[in-house]
């Protein structure tokens, strides 16, 4: 594997997974919003590791910027191969389901379903040409609740992941979906989250949390969720009744709302 493209590439997670991968000598492609923080990650990464490191300004909000990093993956003369695609970009989507105003479940719609859906639809497409290739989307064990907007979407991201793996089956494309729990990254202060009632042996660290990702990627698993402690959480919760899901929802939703 050569190249990789990550989406929300210079902070939290992506960021994470570009150290992991410059780490191991693969260059990088990074997408995301901000051309300032992403070109000065970018130039610490060549010069902490010696990789090429290409950069995509691109608010995965707007459709013609998902096209142009689809287009990137899949296009012919499209150099160097995109080997490993990385869908990561996202946020916290708390406003109410009950508010007029939906602007801000839109904007995740886009970002954390229909920018994956083009995205690994395209690197799927390219893959499958080449006989190989990883593509990891980022979800959260907060699927398994029904707390917000932002936990349905990421309940999507982990059914759309493994219908892709099964798409994809015998094509050389590995298809995984990492499921993560709590992770020390500033995406929850930008929530507005202050995270005061999570006990800290349940925080994970996010270069932690890649390289137990990529170690279940080699062993070609459809779902990854790092560190025994949270396989545990997230088995517990697919095996809980749905009333009890409701109620544990319903509980975390106002401890949280207590913390903003």
């Amino acid at each position: 594997m050569n190249v990789a493209l990550i989406t929300g590439g210079s902070a939290g997670i992506g960021a994470a997974f570009a150290r992991a991968f410059a780490k191991r000598g693969v260059d990088l492609v990074l997408v995301a919003r901000d051309p300032i923080a992403m070109e000065t990650f970018a130039e610490q990464i060549r010069s902490d590791f010696g990789v090429h490191v290409a950069t995509m300004v691109a608010d995965l909000a707007d459709r013609q910027a998902q096209a142009e990093v689809a287009a990137r993956i899949e296009e012919p003369g499209s150099e160097p191969d995109i080997d490993i695609v990385v869908n990561n970009a996202g946020f916290s989507v708390r406003s109410s389901l009950l508010s007029h105003d939906v602007s801000d479940h839109d904007r995740g719609f886009e970002v954390m379903q229909r920018a994956v859906l083009v995205i690994g639809g395209a690197a799927a497409r390219a893959m499958k040409q080449r006989g190989r290739g990883w593509i990891i989307n980022v979800c959260s064990v907060s699927a398994s609740l029904t707390q917000n907007n932002y936990t349905a979407i990421k309940a999507w991201t982990q059914n759309y992941s493994e219908a892709l793996a099964v798409q994809t089956s015998g094509m050389g494309v590995n298809v995984t979906a990492l499921v993560p729990g709590w992770v020390r990254t500033e995406f929850h202060s930008r929530a507005g989250i202050a995270g005061t009632s999570i006990p800290g042996f349940l925080w994970m660290d996010s270069d932690m949390l890649v390289e137990g990702c990529l170690r279940d990627v080699a062993r070609g698993k459809r779902i990854s969720v790092p560190q025994l402690r949270w396989k545990v959480i997230s088995m517990t919760l697919r095996l809980l009744p749905r009333p009890v899901i409701h109620h544990l929802s319903d509980a975390l939703t106002s401890r949280r709302q207590q913390e903003v």
